[in-house]
């Protein structure tokens, strides 16, 4: 006689790790089930990874390991796989009697694909699969033109997106009140990072909060990388060990300079939900695609390694290897060199700020890529080509964010700069040229 299964429903983590004010775990826990908290270790994403020590799989594991201790306390624990995710819930299937299963959006092309599977698989064993907006303030289509087609360009779209939330409210929620509807029973260990084929990384995190200070100086500061005036919050938006909705809050009425770049980030993930072949490796303005970039790996790996001769470029490419963080006006200045002066594709650099940058986030980082090589929306036109002295006079006039990552920097043992600025706009305005008709 077979026995029954036990009843659950179960919650799925993803890029929300935290229990408060998590609106896919505030829904399954309303419901009244037993909520069984579950974590996949994506072996389609981990095994693409060329990195073994990967800073960003290790905050992952130590992230989950720190919710599994929470929930433990509360008599629960949270049961984590390392597998694909079919695999993972067809195990599942197996083992509970699934009342239903909840998650946070992700916008993303794979996440999108893989969550229709899931979707498909649980509704032919008449289990509902339901999904949430928690990663962003405003998603898909809640902020769009008139006709209901989607902005394209940023300031209608930020008029649009503060009319909307004057109008409707961002306010975080309390889940704390339902932790008594979790699951209670004693999970499985935790994979080891090692048993998943990974070492542990010694990378230091950034803390997981900012002050009201930073916030109202930032929009006289953020600018300056010699000034320590920037959140670095990008790591704990990106894998929700903080919640955008409070930190909205805090920050919104300190700084609109401040809240604009969240807007951004709502801005670039819209765009990746309705044109996501952006996410895919091709140019928004599909013309830019005709582009002939340069094949130049010498140059790739000079530009990748901080040795081009152009210190503030080389100062950001290095503070990028050492410490997985490049501060935003940098990002540009280096994607600019790389995009404009040496004509190198832009897919290229995003690959590797994917694999660099602790706070990856595709939707952010193809959004920036782009925009410093003309191809995405509300883009820079292909004739601005950022000049490296300029920027450095403006922004590190006194030479100290340099002097910290380029300390060979004035001494015989500096490379030469790799390419004289305008023989390197002229060549880029002549390549982008051939293919784009004025004011494209």
């Amino acid at each position: 006689m077979n026995a029954v299964k036990p009843t659950v429903r179960v919650f799925w983590f993803r890029r929300d790790l935290r229990l408060d004010d998590n609106s896919g775990l505030l829904d399954a826990l309303k419901k009244g089930d037993p909520v069984l908290p579950i974590f996949i270790f994506d072996r389609h994403i981990l095994d693409r990874l060329e990195d073994r020590v990967d800073a960003r799989v290790t905050f992952i594991h130590r992230t989950i390991s720190d919710l599994h201790v929470r929930l433990s306390a509360m008599g629960s624990g949270l049961n984590v796989f390392y597998g694909q995710p079919l695999s993972v819930f067809r195990q599942l299937l197996e083992t509970w009697n699934l009342a239903g299963v909840h998650t946070n959006h992700d916008y993303e092309p794979y996440a999108r694909r893989r969550d229709a599977e899931v979707a498909d698989l649980l509704r032919d064993q008449g289990v509902a699969f339901h999904t949430h907006k928690d990663v962003v303030l405003f998603e898909r289509s809640e902020v769009v033109k008139d006709d209901g087609s989607p902005y394209t360009v940023f300031t209608p779209y930020s008029r649009k997106w503060l009319a909307v939330a004057g109008r409707e409210g961002i306010r975080p929620t309390q889940t704390k009140p339902l932790f008594s509807h979790f699951h209670k029973y004693e999970a499985p260990a935790i994979p080891t990072l090692e048993s998943m084929g990974f070492r542990v990384s010694d990378q230091s995190f950034p803390v997981a909060s900012v002050s009201d200070e930073l916030i109202a100086h930032y929009a006289e500061r953020r600018n300056f990388p010699a000034m320590p005036a920037t959140s670095r919050l990008g790591l704990h938006l990106r894998f929700g060990t903080i919640s955008i909705r409070a930190l909205a809050t805090q920050t919104g009425q300190l700084s609109s300079t401040f809240l604009n770049e969240l807007i951004w980030r709502d801005f670039y993930h819209m765009i990746l939900w309705h044109f996501p072949h952006v996410g895919e490796g091709k140019a928004f303005k599909p013309i830019y695609d005709q582009i002939e970039w340069r094949s130049d790996p010498e140059g790739f790996e000079r530009w990748c390694s901080g040795q081009t001769g152009y210190p503030i470029v080389d100062a950001g490419m290095r503070e990028l290897a050492a410490t997985g963080f490049m501060h935003n006006r940098v990002r540009m200045i280096t994607a600019s060199f790389l995009t404009k002066h040496l004509l190198i594709d832009w897919r290229l650099g995003e690959a590797w700020f994917a694999r660099k940058l602790l706070d990856f986030d595709l939707a952010a980082n193809n959004g920036g890529w782009q925009w410093a090589a003309g191809s995405g929306c509300d883009a820079a036109p292909y004739f601005r080509v950022f000049n490296p002295a300029l920027q450095t006079e403006k922004f590190d006039s006194r030479g100290v964010y340099i002097r910290q990552w380029v300390p060979e920097y004035g001494e015989l043992t500096y490379p030469r700069p790799m390419v004289e600025h305008v023989f390197a706009r002229n060549r880029c305005l002549q390549a982008y040229g051939r293919v784009l008709k004025p004011g494209a």
